[in-house]
């Protein structure tokens, strides 16, 4: 599972294998490693929200998806879920999950076997 962060807003990017797991285990986890100490990202599906919901606590990021939505998002087609949550006065944290899919314009991408199929002709240009 990728992380992406820019501003208030993350994006998690799961690639097929991680898709599946996530299914089955409703929840995947990565981290990053700074020697003792790690910083700690997951998905988790939850029957406590409604649609998607981000917290962070003890240096690790949950985005809570309502399980219905992920199962969907899981077992379909769809590329990806997004919200706008509020975090405090007229700020908002966008949160997006997606599939990750191959680009075609790197061809020694080591994820590249497990990656989704790219419904674009190239990375970054639309088809």
């Amino acid at each position: 599972m990728k992380l992406r962060i820019k501003g208030n807003s993350i994006r998690l990017r799961l690639l097929r294998s991680e898709v599946e797991r996530f299914a089955i285990e409703r929840r995947i986890s990565d981290e990053v490693r700074f020697g003792a100490n790690a910083f700690r990202y997951s998905l988790r599906m939850s029957s406590e929200v409604d649609s998607i919901h981000a917290h962070f606590d003890a240096n690790e990021i949950t985005v809570l998806v309502s399980e219905p939505a992920a199962r969907k998002w899981a077992e379909s087609d769809d590329v990806g879920l997004e919200t706008q949550q509020a975090i405090g006065d007229s700020e908002t944290l966008t949160v997006i999950i997606e599939k990750d899919f191959v680009c075609v314009d790197r061809p020694d991408d080591p994820d590249r076997d497990d990656a989704f199929p790219n419904p674009q002709l190239t990375c970054g240009q639309a088809s």
